[in-house]
């Protein structure tokens, strides 16, 4: 040990500083204020050094104590060591001539700096000792870290590779084999700002610790025990801190001062207010605990009032439920507020009581994340909170859940309405029924099966019977469900069943009358788009017991007649019977849509049972039953259905079983047979109309053709077939609608001239002229058969086409068999009837086409078409066909001519003429009774045969001048005629006339004489 004690002192480190070494190091020091300053000096964590040097320090203190009081002169009224710490308050002091003993205090502490100093160190050391106490009072009861669950976890860790850090606010690191320390070292707590050491030992959850601290602490630390209390986490239950929660006293009708346990009962003479102050006048700085305490929290010296208690218990609720959402938290922060006595906390335990049943005891779904508060909970309406309740309820549990959960809010509801003076009984009915009423229908029939009629009434939910039937009436019919007829059956087994007589006010009108009204209320408006459970149930209200006996009836037939609807794939609505009860149509159309949907559906009726089942339960739809009250089809009769039946299976493509039921004896399928071929034509156009394709062997045509088979082969029923062929074989033609787009079925029967689909195959296909009797046959089967204007039109069309083609030997062959059958007709009909006019212009203007084609070089031929032309033509026509015939034949004789003057001998004329003037005979006769037909005579010329020649040759020459053109070869009109008159003119004033020229012009003569001319030659 150094000589010196001074430098031994100063030598020695914190960590070096023992026990033994304090009392060596300072003991030989004299001075008693360096000793004092050198333990105030010194803050150290280990609590036995720290004891020692607190307690040297304030020996040394001792003799300036004792010399000041002795300079004073204390009054004898002031006991040694002052009053009780408790009766102080700070700033004031306790002797009689307050302003005496501060004077003298100042002056003797002026006097003599050294006891000054060593009073306000003193103090300090005395503070310091308290807290040294008070830490190790705390370090013993309080655990050993934040929860005792710390040791738990961390040996739950041991392979933790984080064990060698330490944790933020730990002293030590996580070590499974030691325990944790206590959170505040020494040091810290004798240094440190009290205030913010509480804090922390609050949000540490230590409340025995911070219990210890308020106990042994008190004076300082209750001014901010509002703050402190803050600093505790809103998650604590308020059971493990009951103790430091503010109390309230009734007596006083204010907060309850707190009791405190001071380690000292009365205060050092260094401690007293004239000390304290008299330092502070001499301007000595003292380390006083007020120091220690921050300016910037908010002090509350005096105890809250009454509302303020109330005020900060609701804060409290308020953070503890924004925070963390622990309802039960805030409630039992609101219970124990309430055990305190504090009023106004009841009606905030009842709301938060109310939604810790709906966070804790209602059912919650998978994912539920729902953050409530008091302020979303206070903004709820009661129906809103009634859905809240049972927002995750099963059908199993609901009823329990409606039990346990919404009728305790009901009957609070029904008690706060009470306490505010307005009594209402029927608030929890009510937000019971709305609730049942916006239910879903499983939901609803678990809440009807806890209030059957047969249960004990203290056992039903609803005890009402004609509420639950007036309930489930609404219910049921204001439902959408099209697949919940079971659930709605046992809706229906749970209702009431009254033994009522019918009288005269409960017949079969009366319940007609029900139905009406029913239907027609829930038949959509401008007004009501759509009607809820909420409006039927109070249509339902004003109904009598009667009343309502008969719509539980009525609800039965429809309950039957919709699980009928839902076998068979067409399910409706419950209201879709009421309203469709008067309504013939409407039950037409759902009949219809039940035969046709049944037999498509996934294939549901493969056998022909299932289609006999199909048939009875439609049967029996237009019936009564027990009750009188008609099915769903009750306006229909059973004619009406078996049709839609039978239209319905022949819809689904199953034509065997089709003539099965046709030809057996079922009972209920009785059609006559044109009712039959009425309702398979219909079908077999539907199909043909909704076919892609016209071949008959595939898809719907193929059902359009098979379709009928079904019905015995009539008439109309072939004519029909052979339409199918007709459009199938077309379809083979590729015939296109547009460029790239065969042409539809729909097409080919909306096309209103069906003969204009002939021009289209011969236009799309360069050989199908040629098949004649193809495209007659097809001509017979879309509808033309025994037409012989038709006939003759395809003619004429197959003539054209093969004259477009340059075939002109296949289209005089056509033209001569339109002539022929146009004539045969015109012998069989009058002369007047508008069928052979229109077919006599077909061939006429034909023949003069192909008659008058440059291209056909065959001049007899060509003359004998104009010669069926001018037997067909109309009067007004006979000019023109005269005036080609007469340019041909000119041109014909020019071409002999030239033919022969290279052959010339002794008989060059009489072998041309000879070929020239033969005619047919026939066109001579023809011509002859045309004449006579225009009243014209016949003259002698016609009447021997070379007359008939000379008629011939004459009418060969007019094929120039027709008005018009059939074909699209044909040459101009003006043109033909310049370059042929030209031509014949120039033969015929040649200046060597021969013998034909002069026959030719004489000839000329002639004709005009026929047709009225004048009679020169």
């Amino acid at each position: 040990m150094d000589s010196n004690p001074y430098t031994y002192w100063a030598a020695l480190t914190d960590n070096e500083l023992t026990v033994d070494k304090v009392k060596q190091g300072l003991a030989p020091i004299q001075d008693d204020l360096w000793v004092a300053a050198a333990c105030t000096d010194r803050i150290v964590d280990d609590v036995e050094v720290q004891q020692t040097l607190l307690e040297l320090g304030i020996s040394r203190t001792g003799r300036a104590v004792e010399r000041s009081k002795d300079a004073l002169a204390f009054s004898s009224n002031r006991k040694d060591g002052g009053e009780a710490l408790s009766s102080i308050e700070p700033g004031l002091g306790t002797m009689s001539d307050a302003a005496k003993s501060h004077d003298a205090v100042v002056a003797h502490f002026r006097a003599a700096p050294h006891d000054a100093q060593l009073c306000a160190l003193r103090a300090t050391l005395l503070w310091r000792l308290d807290r040294l106490n008070t830490f190790v009072e705390i370090r013993k009861a309080a655990p050993q870290g934040p929860k005792d669950e710390v040791e738990d976890e961390i040996e739950e860790w041991e392979d933790d590779p984080w064990a060698d850090e330490a944790t933020p606010g730990s002293s030590t690191a996580h070590d499974p084999k030691t325990s944790v320390k206590f959170p505040i070292s020494l040091s810290t707590f004798l240094m440190g700002d009290l205030l913010e050491i509480s804090c922390q030992l609050a949000s540490l959850q230590l409340f025995g610790a911070l219990q210890l601290l308020f106990n042994r602490l008190g004076p300082l630390l209750w001014p901010y025990r509002l703050t402190i209390l803050a600093s505790i986490p809103e998650h604590i239950q308020p059971s493990e801190f009951r103790e430091i929660l503010p109390a309230f006293d009734p007596s006083q009708n204010a907060e309850s001062h707190a009791v405190w346990q001071l380690w000292r009962i009365q205060v050092d003479w260094s401690e007293t207010a004239e000390v304290q102050a008299a330092l502070k006048d001499v301007d000595f700085l003292q380390l006083s605990p007020n120091n220690l305490v921050p300016n910037q929290s908010l002090p509350h010296n005096d105890p809250l009032t009454a509302d303020e208690l109330l005020t900060w218990y609701k804060t409290r609720v308020d953070a503890v439920i924004n925070a963390t959402g622990l309802i039960d938290v805030a409630l039992a922060t609101i219970q124990h507020g309430a055990s305190q006595g504090i009023s106004g906390l009841d009606e905030l335990g009842e709301e938060l009581s109310l939604l810790s049943r709906l966070v804790y005891d209602a059912p919650q779904g998978p994912d539920d994340a729902d953050d409530w508060t008091l302020q979303r909970w206070r903004s709820l309406e009661p129906p809103a909170v009634v859905r809240a309740y049972l927002a995750h309820s099963t059908p199993d549990s609901l009823p329990k859940d409606i039990a346990r959960l919404v009728l305790p809010y009901l009957f609070v509801l029904e008690s706060r309405a009470e306490r505010a003076g307005k009594p209402d009984p029927k608030i929890p009915t009510h937000l019971l029924y709305d609730y049942i009423l916006s239910a879903s229908l499983d939901l609803v029939a678990s809440i009807f099966e806890a209030s059957k009629p047969t249960l004990p009434a203290a056992q039903r939910l609803i005890r009402d019977d004609e509420d639950i039937a007036r309930l489930a009436l609404a219910c049921l019919y204001g439902s959408d469900s099209l697949d919940e007829w079971p659930t709605m059956s046992r809706i229906f087994e749970c209702l009431p069943a009254w033994n009522i007589a019918r009288d005269e006010d409960n017949d079969e009108d009366a319940a007609d009358t029900t139905v009406i009204s029913l239907g027609a209320f829930l038949t959509p408006s401008t007004a009501r788009p759509h009607c809820s459970a909420a409006d039927l149930l109070v249509f339902f209200k004003p109904l009598s017991l009667a009343s309502l006996s008969r719509a539980l009836d009525i609800l039965d037939v429809h309950l039957e007649s919709g699980e009928i609807f839902s076998r068979w794939s067409v399910p409706a609505p419950l209201r879709w019977y009421l309203q469709s009860s008067g309504n013939a149509k409407e039950q037409r159309a759902w009949a219809n849509r039940m035969a046709r949907r049944a037999g498509g559906v996934d294939d549901q009726l493969k056998t022909r049972e299932d289609w006999e089942w199909l048939l009875e339960d439609m049967l029996k739809l237009t019936g009564k039953g027990d009750t009188g009250l008609p099915g769903a089809f009750g306006l229909l009769t059973r004619d009406e259905v078996i049709e839609l039946f039978f239209s319905g299976l022949l819809s689904s493509g199953n034509f065997e079983i089709a003539k099965g039921l046709l030809h057996s004896s079922h009972k209920h399928l009785n059609l006559d047979s044109r009712k039959i071929e009425e309702i398979c034509l219909t079908c077999s156009r539907e199909f043909y109309d909704n076919a892609e394709t016209g071949n008959y062997r595939f898809g719907g045509m193929k059902l359009a053709y098979e379709c009928l088979d079904v019905p015995q082969q009539t008439e109309q029923i072939l004519l029909e077939k052979e339409f199918i062929e007709a459009t199938s074989r077309i379809t083979s033609f590729n015939v296109t609608s547009r460029p790239g787009i065969p042409i539809s079925p729909i097409e080919i029967r909306l096309t209103k001239d069906r003969l204009s689909l002939i021009s289209r195959v011969l236009s799309s296909n360069n050989d199908a002229y040629k098949h004649t009797e193809v495209i007659l046959d097809l001509v017979h089967k879309l509808g033309f058969r025994n037409d012989v204007v038709a006939e003759v039109k395809t003619l004429a069309m197959l003539a054209d086409t093969a004259l477009q083609a340059e075939d002109f030997s296949r289209a005089f062959e056509l033209s001569h068999r339109m002539v022929d059958t146009a004539v045969e007709f015109r012998h069989s009909s009058t002369a007047h009837d508008p069928r052979v006019i229109e077919a006599s212009e077909v061939c006429w203007v034909a023949c003069f086409q192909l008659g008058r084609q440059p291209e056909f070089h065959d001049a007899d031929k060509k003359l004998d078409l104009l010669g069926r032309a001018l037997e067909l033509c109309p009067p007004e026509k006979l000019h023109d066909v005269l005036t080609s015939w007469r340019r041909l034949e000119s041109e014909h004789i020019d071409a002999r001519e030239e033919r022969l003057s290279d052959e010339r001998n002794g008989n060059t004329i009489s072998v041309p003429y000879e070929r020239i003037f033969t005619a047919p005979g026939n066109v001579a006769a023809s011509l002859r009774a045309r004449l006579q037909g225009l009243h014209m005579p016949s003259p002698p010329l016609l009447s021997t045969p070379d007359a008939a020649a000379l008629a011939s040759r004459t009418f060969r020459s007019v094929a120039a001048n027709f008005p018009f053109s059939v074909g699209h070869r044909g040459h101009s009109q003006a043109s033909d005629r310049d370059e042929r008159g030209s031509r014949t003119g120039s033969l015929l004033r040649g200046d060597g006339e021969d013998v034909s020229a002069q026959a030719s012009r004489v000839l000329s003569k002639g004709i005009g004489w026929l047709i009225g001319a004048d009679d020169e030659v």
